[in-house]
């Protein structure tokens, strides 16, 4: 093997150890993570602006990392409450992301990115103690 084929093979080896580790955060992580909703009392329905609902607390409900929505909690006999729910960085998903840069995945960073897996839900866990009605 010459000395150029023998660069052209360590150059599409560090090429394709690169590509599989694009989008680490996607990977690892994935785009949807459980939203957990508890109540005091418990057994409130759950209803999101974003078409999610539960029928009773404790709960959880699948949703994008990168949802940003308002959920309303309700029981008979108590006030309704709501929760606005965002997202930002999260510790795992900015590790994810520091590997694509460091690998130079910009392909995996812009997919993690756009499938919002370097996100986490805040607040994530929700804890509401409803109010009685007067």
């Amino acid at each position: 093997m010459t000395y150029q084929h023998e660069r052209v093979s360590r150059l599409a080896a560090v090429l394709c150890a690169a590509s599989s580790l694009a989008a680490c955060a996607t990977v690892t992580r994935g785009s949807e993570d459980a939203w957990v909703v508890n109540s005091e009392p418990s057994g409130a329905k759950v209803e999101t602006t974003n078409g999610h609902q539960c029928p009773a607390t404790p709960c959880a409900i699948k949703m994008k990392r990168k949802s940003e929505f308002t959920a309303t909690i309700t029981k008979p006999g108590f006030k309704p409450a709501t929760v606005q729910v965002t997202h930002k960085t999260a510790g795992a998903g900015a590790a994810g992301v520091a590997g694509n840069v460091l690998v130079g995945g910009v392909i995996g960073l812009g997919v993690d990115m756009y499938t919002g897996a370097s996100q986490d839900l805040v607040p994530n866990p929700v804890t509401v103690t409803l109010e009685p009605e007067s």
